[in-house]
């Protein structure tokens, strides 16, 4: 690993090159062991420098603003790539926002509010970047990703860049195409429509209001934990089967709005893993519907 990082040095000598960094720095769950390698490239060091990983054969996780992940106790071995601020230019072009990945959803709708550019209203409460919320399709109140995307830029595990249409990006309920093909999103594309900034504004203020009345946003969570089942709702079906409150060492059941799991301050990966199992158990004892995961697990 010494000689690894000795190489990444050389190879990038601009690129902050951490070791031994804490994952739960990096999650709005705060909870996460370390990672051996963390780094957090510019765009003109991504390719380059998952190559030289694949030369290396150093395993590479990649993630984003890390606000649906799960990181474990034991942290994360070989290289963490973060999609971060050296990703992030936003640009407009008329009714189009071109984003880079690590973009934060807030800063990109904001930046559609100020060019009066509407449909994006949805996104800018979500804590995630544009990278994550492409990956997974992100959405809220009524709105997703699939419904303001062209197009995306993405590199395939080869280290090639690649275009595909949002056709192409199989976007579903909270899915893509990205994960099972190893393509890393590296800019977006989204397409929005003319409208009254005062309106725009409007509906972002009435938005973010419901979330502060409605979610438990003064703890650290991974947002919803798990997807909507079909025919039901998650959180009611976590509280009509008795859960609200309920905890395990530090993670507990919001009291707030059962369909999150919040970290009461000392939460470990093992704490959150276990109550959500738990939860899995006794939702699927009493209604005979299976609950899955909407936070992505990593590490070992």
């Amino acid at each position: 690993m010494t000689q690894l990082i000795e190489k990444l040095k050389t190879a990038f000598p601009e690129l902050d090159i951490r070791t031994h960094e804490r994952m739960r720095e990096h999650t709005t769950f705060r909870i996460g062991g370390e990672a051996d390698i963390f780094v957090s490239p510019r765009k003109t060091e991504l390719a380059p420098l998952l190559a030289m990983a694949r030369e290396e054969h150093i395993p590479v996780t990649v993630v984003g603003n890390g606000s649906n992940l799960l990181v474990s106790d034991q942290g994360i071995r070989g290289l963490v790539v973060e999609i971060g601020s050296g990703m992030a230019d936003i640009s407009v072009q008329g009714n189009t926002i071109t984003a880079g990945a690590g973009a934060l959803l807030s800063k990109t709708a904001n930046a559609a509010a100020a060019a009066g550019l509407g449909g994006m209203e949805f996104a800018a409460g979500i804590p995630g970047s544009i990278g994550g919320a492409v990956t997974m399709n992100a959405g809220a109140y009524g709105g997703e990703m699939k419904d303001i995307l062209r197009q995306v830029k993405v590199m395939t595990p080869e280290g090639q860049m690649k275009t595909l249409s949002v056709e192409e990006l199989a976007l579903g309920y909270r899915h893509s195409c990205i994960p099972e093909n190893g393509y890393v999103v590296v800019e977006a594309e989204i397409a929005l429509f003319e409208k009254p900034q005062e309106q725009i504004r409007a509906l972002m203020a009435e938005l973010a209001a419901k979330r502060r009345e409605k979610q438990p946003l003064e703890y650290p969570s991974a947002g919803s934990t798990f997807k909507r089942p079909e025919g039901y709702f998650a959180g009611k079906l976590i509280m009509d089967a008795g859960l609200r409150g309920y905890t395990v060492g530090g993670a507990q059941v919001s009291e707030k709005h059962c369909g999150f799991v919040i970290n009461r301050g000392d939460a470990t990966a093992a704490d959150v893993k276990r109550l959500m199992e738990e939860v899995q158990r006794k939702v699927y004892e009493k209604y005979g519907v299976t609950l899955e995961p909407e936070v992505k697990m990593i590490g070992e």
